[in-house]
């Protein structure tokens, strides 16, 4: 940043140096050529003065090395020339200065000599008898004028540069220090700094910056974190039912078994299975969800359809159980996935029954209400205690560790519940009272989109 800084002072100081000469050059080049111009003027009325008194013998004897003296008659026939045959030389009585001095009494122009080839300032005075006097001088060319002034600019120019360098160098170093003297962990420190007033709004978005970098870091540590405890306990999971499995097929495989032990074995292992089977169908689905649900497919769906859908698919294991299921409302439209929302009701109910008693219920509502859908799951079940409500939606968390092996539950059907709402933007009230039941409410946003 400083060397680009330095170079950005050094090529303006540069081009303002270049610009200026170009401008002073100019100026004192139109200054030079009004001064000769004047000096001719004054000149020519001199001389115009001799000739009056003197005729062609003051001419003669007039030292001319510096001007060009051309005296025209009055029909504009040259009479003298100190530089050219007279005689050779064409009439004059159509040239600009000529003629503005045989009719107003002084002339003057400028342009190139058809004689010498050369530009040259001209001025002309008309003489008491009609002849005119006209002076001429060479006019100097700008790169002359310049080359005359090569050693001075040369000097002006080399210690404009070493200046420039220097300045630049101390500028550019000036600006930087500031910025690399920051803290940038602690930018705020700098606002109310004069030297760092320009700064305050770089400042400012460093410190929002820091604080989002901070929380995306704790989200991350936190995120690591949970995949690693995700990790751990689906090992452990799926070692307990395999390690089961492993143990009744080794007491088949060596003939242990009474042959009447047999089939409750098999039966063991078919639980056990099935256990297996359910655990890696809930990891699979909740990697799904942890994707955001952008390959699942997004439609206007019918709460109230998917609700009966999944609750039907529970009669047996609400009958088994000895609990009584029904559902109420009316249809309730939203954007969503049909198939996550059905996990929602379904998880939520089968842990409802799952944790209940025998001659309970679980009752299910689903109604619109203001651009919103609320799914509302109530049961009389064994309840959860206030210090376990905050942590019942982490993967693997159990509340009653005993009886979720005994009723066969994965740990994840809640988490699962958690990112399904987190995709759809929806928020969950709790309430949950030991030995009494629990009720679950969740508002959904009719569109998910219009809650960004």
């Amino acid at each position: 940043m400083s060397s680009k800084i330095f170079r950005s002072i050094w090529v303006a100081a540069l081009t303002v140096l270049l610009l200026t000469l170009v401008l002073v050059f100019s100026m004192l080049y139109k200054y030079y050529d009004r001064t000769q111009q004047a000096q001719l003027t004054n000149e020519v009325h001199l001389a115009s003065r001799g000739v009056t008194l003197n005729g062609e013998k003051y001419l003669k004897n007039l030292d001319t090395d510096n001007f060009r003296v051309t005296w025209i008659a009055a029909d504009g026939k040259v009479k003298y020339d100190n530089k050219a045959n007279p005689a050779k030389m064409s009439n004059h009585k159509n040239r600009k200065e000529v003629k503005e001095a045989m009719s107003k009494g002084f002339g003057a122009s400028s342009r190139y000599s058809d004689t010498l080839s050369i530009k040259q300032l001209y001025a002309a005075e008309r003489l008491p008898d009609g002849t005119v006097l006209r002076l001429s001088v060479n006019q100097t060319p700008i790169w002359m004028m310049l080359l005359g002034f090569a050693q001075p600019i040369a000097v002006v120019i080399i210690l404009a540069i070493l200046l420039s360098f220097w300045l630049a160098s101390r500028l550019s170093k000036r600006i930087v220090a500031p910025i690399n003297k920051l803290d940038l962990d602690n930018p705020m420190e700098y606002i109310d700094n004069e030297d760092f007033k320009e700064l305050a709004p770089l400042l400012q978005r460093m410190n929002i910056q820091n604080g989002q970098i901070q929380k995306d870091k704790s989200e991350l540590e936190k995120t690591s974190l949970i995949r690693q405890e995700f990790t751990a306990n689906a090992s452990h999971e799926l070692k307990t039912p395999l390690h089961a499995i492993s143990g009744y097929a080794e007491l088949l495989e060596n003939g242990i078994v009474r042959p009447e032990d047999v089939k409750p074995f098999a039966g063991k292992i078919r639980a056990e299975s099935l256990r297996m089977t359910r655990l890696v169908d809930d990891i699979i689905d909740l990697s799904k969800l942890d994707e955001g649900g952008e390959s699942m497919k997004w439609e206007e769906v019918d709460l109230y359809r998917i609700a009966d859908n999944a609750m039907d698919s529970l009669q047996s294991a609400a009958q088994e159980a000895d609990v009584q299921m029904s559902l109420e409302g009316e249809s309730a439209w939203l954007h969503g996935i049909a198939q996550v929302l059905y996990g929602i009701v379904y998880n939520l109910c089968d842990n409802a029954i799952k944790y209940n008693h025998p001659g309970g219920y679980v009752h299910v509502n689903v109604r619109p209400s203001d651009k919103h859908v609320i799914l509302t799951v109530t049961d009389n079940g064994i309840g959860i205690p206030l210090e376990d409500q905050e942590r019942i939606f982490e993967r693997f968390y159990r509340v009653d560790k005993s009886r979720s092996k005994e009723v066969g539950g994965t740990g994840l059907g809640l988490s699962i519940v958690k990112h399904a709402m987190m995709i759809h933007k929806a928020t969950v009230k709790l309430d949950s009272t030991p030995g009494q039941g629990s009720a679950f409410t969740i508002t959904f946003p009719e569109d998910p989109e219009a809650e960004k």
